[in-house]
């Protein structure tokens, strides 16, 4: 489980990659969360948007799901930089605002199910709103969505 997840945006891959060894740091936009795994979040995310249903998928569904690509893999440090899908990006900047309560209910139950009493303590809707602020942003300067995760 990654201690600290950043997601950020910035304006292509290759920026995006250079954060790799330090972090996004000050001069991106982002949104910090700790002790949740940003690749699963990513692929639950989208798999929320892009084929919705009642109820939470079943785990085996989500670990057929497309997950996110590594912008850079990762090494020993554990250092990852993954890339948010576009289609996920787009549809997080049009989310409404029950949309990002039901998710983040969906999010909450299946963490709390997997992680129980070692959930992260961050009020995950108020990431997802952080995140969806993100995407709007990224939408709107043609810039990219990303995580960064230690």
């Amino acid at each position: 489980m990654a201690h600290d997840t950043v997601f950020f945006i910035a304006p292509d891959d290759e920026t995006a990659a250079a954060t790799r060894l330090r972090g996004p740091g000050r001069a991106f936009e982002s949104v910090t969360c700790r002790f949740i795994e940003p690749d699963s979040a990513i692929a639950e995310w989208d798999m929320y948007f892009a084929d919705p249903s009642p109820g939470i998928p079943p785990m085996e569904q989500l670990l057929e799901w497309s997950w996110p690509e590594w912008v850079t893999a990762p090494l020993n440090d554990g250092v990852e930089v993954f890339a948010l899908p576009q289609r996920l990006t787009r549809a997080l900047a049009d989310a409404g605002s029950a949309e990002l309560e039901e998710l983040a209910g969906r999010w909450t139950t299946r963490l709390r199910s997997a992680d129980g009493d070692d959930m992260t303590d961050d009020d995950l809707l108020a990431v997802l709103q952080g995140v969806a602020r993100l995407a709007a942003s990224a939408v709107r300067t043609g810039g990219g969505l990303y995580s960064w995760s230690f």
